[in-house]
């Protein structure tokens, strides 16, 4: 399980961006469309809660649980962040009720499905301030990084699977 000082960092990560780019990455003929979705909550255990668009085919012929990926970004931040974990379709009338408002749950019967996306893995960049370096300077270190550590500038990533993480790498992005 991830720290709670990590899950408190990616609540307050995902709430400062709220939306998302939102995948599923089933290979079922019928999937869930890409759309931009508005997380509602992100609770204790590392679920994030949102909805999509209710898709035209029957909901029960859609697999109930499946692999995506959020996709965080907003114009203007200096970080962005990657999530991937297993998708739920929640269908179930006192899950829904617990959750959110009257008025939400009216929508949630005809245009709206409920998703709860359990977090597995997060990644998140930053980028550095860029009048700190010179261009070729920025250059140079980013290219060092890259042969030295395999990943880019600015990638840290959280794992939020069964097992402990003991710890994480942090290097601003130029």
């Amino acid at each position: 399980m991830l720290p709670q000082s990590d899950l408190h960092f990616l609540q307050e990560k995902i709430r400062d961006l709220k939306n998302a780019l939102f995948f599923s990455q089933n290979t079922s003929l019928l999937r869930i469309t890409t759309t931009i979705v508005s997380v509602l909550k992100v609770d204790e255990l590392g679920q994030m809660w949102f909805f999509v668009p209710r898709p035209q085919q029957a909901l029960h012929e859609f697999d109930q649980e499946f692999p995506a990926r959020l996709e965080f970004f907003r114009k203007g931040k200096e970080f962005f962040l990657h999530v991937s974990g297993k998708a739920f379709i929640v269908t179930d009338p006192e899950e829904i009720n617990g959750l959110v408002h009257e008025d939400i749950r009216q929508l949630t019967g005809d245009h709206l499905v409920l998703i709860r996306v359990k977090m597995g893995k997060a990644d998140y960049f930053e980028h550095a301030n860029s009048s700190m370096h010179a261009g070729w300077w920025r250059d140079l270190r980013n290219q060092l990084h890259t042969w030295m550590f395999n990943t880019r500038p600015g990638y840290k990533p959280y794992y939020l699977a069964d097992a402990p993480v003991s710890s994480f790498s942090y290097t601003p992005v130029a």
